[in-house]
């Protein structure tokens, strides 16, 4: 049996105007879906539990991710064959894959975040641009951390461009939004967890703190604006502020490889801490 139905869906259908509204926030948050493109992002939607709910695909899209179109069938979604135009006006990239996901929201409640103890944590405050927000999702995914927090200060979690950033790693950990900074910085702290601030012009350096040892513990890094970092009153609920040492004529880090790098020196600081890695190798 073919994998989808092999009626080409209308472009006037009502449920192509609706995917193609999610391109805009307040029916996102009205409706509380989101858009998901391309094989890597309706693969892993897919294997969400009660995440996917459609799926539109050209033909030769359906062809060559004939597993994907499978594994959406087996969560349940409703597929759409559709034609390439269709796609295109749902779409928000330049250049679709052919593949456009309609997802449920999955943001968990910071309460819950609190309960399960993490012990590395990004929040992201005053983050605005969504490109940056999911590539530092991306990089506390890709770190181990067990919990994303966006403010309410920050950009939609579910903006298309984040989405995308993301690349699949919006599926594999819990994310709260819409948290006020000082809650979320007040819940970490009282759930045992330390609060760096990442900031530039940080008193303390990302090497010293690693040399001292005082990094192997529950630790929440708190990121900024890309252009004018965190407003002092973040910066001074945090334990401590941390630069990145610049060991090169590099003038600054952006937002994203700076996240990288902090959310790394906690994990590798966490592991040699908890017996789990060696930080010094056989």
């Amino acid at each position: 049996m073919p994998p989808v139905s092999p009626e080409l869906i209308s472009p006037r259908s009502p449920r192509v105007l609706a995917a193609r509204r999610l391109a805009k926030r307040n029916f996102r948050g009205k409706e509380r879906l989101f858009l998901a493109e391309g094989p890597q992002a309706v693969r892993e939607a897919a294997g969400h539990a009660d995440t996917l709910v459609e799926l539109f695909a050209t033909v030769e899209a359906a062809e060559r991710y004939a597993d994907i179109i499978g594994e959406a069938r087996t969560a349940g979604a409703r597929i759409h064959l559709a034609s390439e135009q269709v796609i295109e006006d749902i779409s928000t990239t330049v250049t679709p894959q052919g593949l456009v996901g309609v997802c449920r929201f999955l943001d968990t409640p910071f309460e819950e975040i609190l309960e399960r103890r993490p012990r590395l944590v990004a929040v992201l405050a005053h983050v605005r641009d969504p490109g940056n927000a999911g590539t530092v999702l991306r990089c506390a995914d890709a770190a181990g951390a067990e919990a994303v927090v966006l403010t309410d200060a920050s950009v939609d979690l579910y903006n298309p461009k984040a989405v995308r950033a993301s690349v699949g790693s919006l599926f594999h950990l819990p994310v709260a939004v819409g948290v006020p900074v000082e809650q979320a910085i007040d819940g970490l702290k009282a759930a045992g967890v330390r609060i760096l601030a990442a900031d530039g012009a940080g008193d303390r350096d990302l090497d010293e703190e690693l040399d001292k040892g005082t990094m192997g513990g529950p630790t929440a890094w708190v990121f900024g604006n890309e252009a004018w970092g965190l407003p002092a009153q973040t910066r001074a609920l945090a334990d401590a502020v941390v630069r990145v040492p610049i060991h090169g004529k590099a003038e600054s880090l952006n937002l994203a490889t700076a996240a990288a790098v902090c959310l790394y020196a906690s994990a590798r600081a966490q592991r040699a801490s908890g017996g789990c890695r060696s930080v010094t190798g056989s």
